[in-house]
């Protein structure tokens, strides 16, 4: 049965909220749970989710209190030492904490204790560790990080969403194949739709990057399904499946949307509480409210997967809650059982 390590020490609320997201994983999906931590704060936690349950802000709406029996649930406890903090510099803090949480957490996985690795702490720290402590898949350059975006419609894959920077044409060609690949085999999209993020949807516009890119894409003779150009407001209608950039302007997109959407919420709130036809007006629109947020919300994906590396990796958001976590042990569930890492090795080379 596929066992999931989780980072119980990365994030803004952790341990409490990493732990209980993982636990309610372990019941709501039957899966195994290796917690690497500090075991006391570890512990913690779990005789409080004994006593009371697991209270959750699930979806942006208060949930009651989840029952849990902890007798039941294949949870396993790592002690680990040492926490690397989000300002650390990702290589030498995983060169000189070697017992921290998330390195430990990734070497569960390269030792065959447990079959994924998810964290909400340091990106860069689960990036690196992963990268080292797994190594690439065979033929890939560089692993790329593929982040899952709400449409109108299915939601779409943006990869990178943050691991590279500089890239190359052939470097995005391979982020192309790892989305597909990824689309197909988590999502069930049975030919994949392909975009390039540009400022235009004609062939010739755009950096040399892109150009290069298109070109490359076009001429695929891997079966990649390629439609083109997409510009930053189709992103979100939901007629392409993958959509390729490399990782500076993906991560600056990711966060663009995080903003605007919060933005979006909270001012739709204060208007519900202007006056009190408002608040009726609030009232009576909770339930339609509560339909999109839930369609929109980052906690419903759970996490980001790093693509192109030997193992499955999940990076959370840094401010998960037990919500958002226990979809990014589901994320790495679903990738293990669907073969995504043997797929991706075989298209590339």
């Amino acid at each position: 049965m596929t066992r999931i390590a989780v980072d119980a020490m990365g994030g803004d609320f952790a341990p409490g909220e990493i732990v209980k997201g993982a636990v309610w994983a372990a019941q709501d999906y039957n899966v195994p749970i290796e917690l690497v931590g500090q075991i006391d704060k570890i512990q913690e936690v779990l005789d409080e989710i004994a006593k009371k349950g697991i209270r959750s802000n699930r979806g942006g709406y208060f949930v009651k209190n989840i029952k849990v029996d902890l007798s039941k649930l294949d949870i396993k406890l790592t002690q680990a030492d040492e926490i690397i903090e989000m300002g650390e510099a990702p290589g030498v803090a995983i060169r000189k904490k070697k017992k921290s949480s998330i390195v430990l957490a990734v070497d569960a996985v390269a030792k065959g204790s447990s079959d994924a690795v998810v964290a909400a702490g340091s990106t860069g720290a689960a990036m690196a560790s992963s990268l080292f402590g797994l190594g690439r898949l065979k033929g890939i350059e560089r692993p790329a990080i593929a982040a899952t975006l709400p449409t109108k419609k299915e939601p779409v894959i943006l990869i990178d969403a943050g691991a590279n920077s500089a890239c190359s044409p052939e470097m995005l060609m391979q982020f192309a194949t790892m989305g597909a690949t990824f689309a197909k085999s988590v999502y069930n999209r049975e030919t994949p739709r392909i975009g390039v993020l540009n400022i235009g949807e004609e062939e010739e516009k755009g950096n040399q990057l892109v150009k290069d890119t298109h070109k490359l894409l076009k001429e695929n003779k891997i079966g990649l399904k390629f439609i083109g150009n997409i510009e930053g407001k189709e992103l979100f209608q939901g007629d392409v499946d993958v959509v390729v950039c490399d990782g500076f302007v993906g991560n600056v997109a990711l966060k663009t949307i995080e903003g605007c959407s919060m933005m979006l919420f909270k001012l739709i709130q204060q208007e519900f509480k202007q006056d009190i036809l408002s608040k009726i007006v609030g009232l009576l629109a909770k339930p339609f409210m509560k339909r999109i947020y839930k369609r929109i919300n980052y906690e419903e994906f759970g996490g980001a997967l790093l693509l192109g590396v030997k193992g499955i990796t999940v990076i959370s958001h840094g401010r998960s809650s037990s919500y958002a976590i226990k979809n990014a042990v589901r994320v790495a569930k679903e990738a293990v059982e669907s073969g995504v890492n043997k797929k991706i090795a075989e298209l590339i080379n």
